[in-house]
């Protein structure tokens, strides 16, 4: 039986009890979905498909990743390229691109003084030019894993399903911000497949997904939150999606990958920017991804409190141990389901400087947004 000496010492050892049970509840009802998900074989037909990107003075990265795009397997594929006010040398690539690749389309803007626009502008303009009625997105920055990227995205597809969640991997690098990086994606997308498995989808990442045209033109687009920087992706798969409508697609040949953040400041202008429109979230989505950042904050500081003061040692190691070999159960599943298995021995490490770099970042995505890259 446990006793207790001080008040202070019992209501600590309630917050780090009940923090534990909530994080054990998390993993066991909700993330065992995605740990332990096998996909149905669906034996679909293929579907032409439009492959949609907006670019930026983006020459680079297209140079380097568009040949991948353009080259997938797919029956009656384009790839529409929005040109979205280049001030490199984007323009004259694609003009010497168009000739050897039938199926591209570009659109481009020129920039107006009297009218700033977003992204959401230039990817409403790409789909309108879009021939096919199943869209998919990635970014510039962006490379297919595989040639049959587009073919198991679009194998989703089928009268009741209407957006299919991919994984935007990050390409692995040396140091240790490439593995936090890596795990904080990671734990985002163990959260937004789990969450969808579970019947209530929120997100999906804008680097690899894919949706219905007229799914797009039934919600207005993004009319909801045009006047929102970010939230391409996210918020309009929260307002479009429910239990019955999404799919998720795993398979490695799948994922698409993009290169880390190159310095923490680069990063957390990233993150904040991704994270200005979780306010934006439904009710429930809510309430269920505070409830479990909330929880993982509270257990990580009470441990630290409770060690700190000199309490019983072993009740902090029994707390940790458990947490930790149960949640490990979920990860090592989830990391190789989604090639992320070099993660699995720093995790424990990395998993609590992301718990208490996340109220700093949500701080700083309260403020205004207002450009795209």
């Amino acid at each position: 039986m446990l006793t207790f000496h001080t008040h202070f010492e019992a209501i600590l050892f309630w917050f780090l009890a009940t923090s534990f049970l909530v994080q054990v509840l998390f993993h066991a009802f909700l993330y065992s979905r995605f740990a332990f998900y096998r996909k149905k074989i669906s034996g679909s037909r293929p579907l032409p498909v439009s492959i949609v990107i907006c670019a930026r003075s983006e020459l680079q990265n297209l140079r380097k990743n568009i040949g991948a795009v353009l080259e997938q397997d797919g029956n009656g594929c384009e790839v529409v390229l929005v040109d979205d006010c280049s001030w490199d040398e984007t323009e004259n690539f694609l003009k010497e691109l168009k000739p050897k690749h039938k199926h591209l389309k570009v659109v481009s803007i020129k920039e107006q003084e009297k009218y700033r626009h977003g992204k959401k502008f230039a990817l409403t303009l790409g789909i309108k030019a879009a021939t096919h009625e199943h869209l998919l997105l990635t970014d510039a920055d962006c490379i297919p894993a595989s040639s049959q990227w587009l073919k198991n995205m679009q194998d989703n597809f089928n009268d009741k399903k209407e957006i299919v969640l991919g994984y935007g991997a990050v390409t692995k690098g040396k140091g240790l911000l490439n593995r936090i990086i890596r795990t904080d994606v990671f734990m985002i997308a163990l959260r937004y497949f789990s969450f969808a498995l579970a019947g209530m989808p929120y997100m999906g990442t804008g680097r690899n997904l894919a949706y219905r045209k007229s799914l797009f033109f039934r919600n207005k687009g993004f009319a909801n939150h045009n006047h929102i920087a970010s939230g391409d992706d996210d918020l309009f798969v929260n307002e479009t999606a429910n239990k019955n409508n999404v799919a998720i697609e795993i398979s490695k040949a799948s994922f698409t990958f993009t290169e880390a953040a190159k310095n923490f400041n680069a990063w957390f202008r990233q993150k904040s920017r991704h994270l200005s429109t979780s306010g934006r979230y439904r009710m429930q989505h809510k309430i269920f991804l505070s409830a479990d950042a909330i929880s993982a904050f509270v257990f990580y500081t009470a441990l630290i409190v409770w060690l700190a003061m000199g309490f019983d040692w072993r009740i902090a190691v029994a707390l940790f141990s458990a947490r930790f070999v149960f949640q490990l159960l979920i990860n090592i599943k989830s990391m190789l389901k989604l090639g992320e298995k070099d993660l699995i021995i720093l995790f424990p490490f990395i998993e609590p400087i992301l718990v208490f770099l996340s109220p700093i970042f949500l701080l700083s995505s309260m403020q205004k947004q207002t450009t795209w890259k």
